[in-house]
């Protein structure tokens, strides 16, 4: 039998080792937040003010405290402010982020959100198999969702029921110092998805080919980054992209 360090000390001993544990983190992070601490602008509700910082490690001046938006649903959003990407379209929204979610909204000619989970969602949706008709959406919004699927069944799925010039509007994790998507079949528990990739639920980190990956879908790709000042300004993640992959237009 294994026994680790945690296991074999006093249960008291262990409950004081873990709350203190939590008041160092708690602490540091805190340190953390007043030494970086700045004000910043959200494009989702226009709030100026300081941010909170997320994640661990934690990312400083992340979420803005009115609408909870995060450094992507901001860059969604300021792309949008210069395209106008959903003015009169038909949206198709898969995991919906609140903040995202009302932008849209507030834009689109007609609006449907899509979960696995019915109560996150106007519907329960597969994006492996959606069960939706052929060419019937104008865009598809799908942030940070390919890292937990079958992305090439997604993506099939995803160009079938956009209309001839519709398009995905797709993020992930991606490492464009890689050349090739890491992933691995056999890194197949919780502990093992969140030492490789970050999350317990996801199951790849992409590399540069993830372009390879649309344009084999039948997408053409464009991507939106954010400049180093605008990245200050809003809080976003420099170098983060947003790529937005268009279905071609109808062939005679």
């Amino acid at each position: 039998m294994k026994y680790t360090i945690r296991k074999i000390l006093p249960r008291k001993v262990r409950a004081l080792l873990s709350r203190s544990i939590y008041v160092y983190e708690v602490f540091t992070y805190m340190v953390g937040i007043g030494k970086y601490q700045r004000r910043v602008t959200c494009t989702l509700c226009g709030n100026t003010g300081t941010f909170y910082a997320v994640g661990h490690p934690p990312r400083y001046n992340a979420m803005c405290p009115v609408c909870n938006s995060l450094e992507r649903h901001r860059l969604i959003a300021l792309l949008n402010d210069r395209e106008k990407l959903f003015a009169n379209k038909s949206v198709l929204h898969f995991a919906p982020e609140q903040s995202v979610k009302a932008l849209i909204k507030r834009e689109c000619q007609y609006y449907l959100s899509a979960d696995l989970d019915v109560r996150q969602a106007d519907i329960a949706l597969n994006i492996e198999k959606i069960d939706l008709p052929d060419h019937t959406w104008d865009v598809v919004v799908a942030s940070h969702i390919l890292e937990h699927v079958n992305d090439m069944l997604a993506l099939k799925e995803i160009f079938r029921i956009l209309r001839p010039n519709g398009f995905l509007l797709a993020m992930v994790p991606i490492i464009e110092g890689w050349e090739k998507t890491y992933e691995d079949e056999s890194i197949n528990t919780p502990a093992l998805r969140e030492l490789h990739f970050s999350r317990c639920d996801h199951i790849r980190y992409y590399g540069r080919d993830f372009l390879t990956r649309l344009s084999e879908s039948g997408f053409s790709v464009r991507t939106f980054t954010a400049s180093g000042d605008e990245s200050v300004k809003f809080g976003l993640l420099r170098g983060e992209k947003i790529f937005i992959c268009n279905k071609p237009p109808a062939t005679r």
